[in-house]
């Protein structure tokens, strides 16, 4: 849902993100010239006008459009002929050009292949690592679940299960110092809830989208009839379909038993409120071969992997090691 970079300032983090969206506007010289002058971000094909990033879900509201998605189910979108400019211009932004000697080192997430789709993302990698080496870095991919833990787990020496729900897949790595022991993921993420909950109720899937961030909380209680119940419905129906492949996984690969196993979630579907405790009760019923030693959320779950992308540089520039 967002494209987002990290990198060091001094003792400061400095934070860029892109919404993962776009919108075509009617074209005009009045409406160029209003875009112009305003913050709006937007580009120009010829005739066409693209709005871009989070004020293209602001004018498919206004004028109850649907946004197109540069990225979809995870990857770069297979149907969507604009996927890689619209890409190729977010990277450029959100990462600027390189300011000094020795910055040259960027990591960039990926998700795993899905465990229940024949999806490959090979190809969303390497043509992202393209990407990222025009902007003039040297580029390295680095798993979403991993990125998770090194963003999360280090008070644990990076050991523990990192869940990325993203937007279009949810990411899982179980590691244990750092080391991944299984790295998988589920190609269903917030996307799929979205658009489940907008089939349910009649509304449109951007409004349903605007409404999970800014209202929907998960209270315990699932009302019914209107957008937040669906999104309790579906939000617990991805929780338990996640649960049902991570326990399928772990134990297919025969796990050590007897550990305690601290789990961070990240990604901006677990934003809503009481979700990690929701995925805590659910996780401690599964059938897995350790015990759940903990279950937290990342300190900010939207920016966890791009921070965890940037522990991985930091420690390649520092160590001359890249981290797998």
């Amino acid at each position: 849902m967002n494209i987002q970079s990290a990198k060091p300032s001094g003792d400061r983090t400095v934070l860029k993100r892109q919404r993962n969206s776009f919108v075509e506007v009617e074209y005009s010289d009045i409406a160029e010239k209003m875009l112009s002058r305003s913050d709006v971000l937007y580009i120009r094909k010829e005739d066409q006008v693209f709005v871009v990033g989070e004020d293209a879900l602001n004018f498919a509201n206004i004028f109850n459009e649907e946004t197109r998605r540069p990225m979809s189910e995870g990857i770069l979108s297979r149907k969507e002929k604009w996927a890689i400019p619209m890409i190729r211009m977010m990277v450029e932004r959100i990462l600027g050009e390189p300011e000094e000697e020795g910055e040259e080192h960027a990591y960039f997430v990926c998700p795993a292949n899905p465990v229940d789709s024949d999806l490959d993302t090979l190809y969303h990698q390497k043509t992202v690592q393209a990407l990222v080496e025009d902007a003039g870095y040297t580029a390295h991919p680095i798993n979403e679940g991993m990125a998770t833990v090194y963003s999360e787990l280090s008070d644990n020496n990076f050991t523990g299960l990192g869940v990325s729900f993203g937007a279009g897949m949810t990411n899982i790595c179980l590691s244990y110092y750092a080391v991944p022991v299984l790295q998988f993921s589920v190609a269903r993420g917030g996307d799929w809830i979205d658009k489940q909950a907008a089939n349910s109720t009649g509304v449109p899937v951007d409004r349903v989208t605007r409404e999970k961030e800014e209202e929907f909380e998960m209270d315990f209680e699932t009302a019914t009839g209107d957008i937040q119940g669906a999104l309790a419905i579906y939000h617990e129906a991805h929780m338990d379909y996640v649960i049902e492949q991570i326990a399928d996984e772990i134990n297919e690969a025969d796990v050590e038993e007897g550990l305690d196993v601290p789990v961070v979630v990240s990604g901006g579907t677990s934003l809503p409120k009481g979700f990690s405790q929701h995925f805590k009760q659910r996780l401690k019923e599964a059938d897995l071969p350790f015990d759940i030693a903990s279950v937290r959320r990342a300190q900010n779950p939207l920016t966890a992997n791009a921070k965890g992308a940037l522990v991985a540089a930091i420690t390649e520039e520092e160590e001359g090691e890249v981290p797998e």
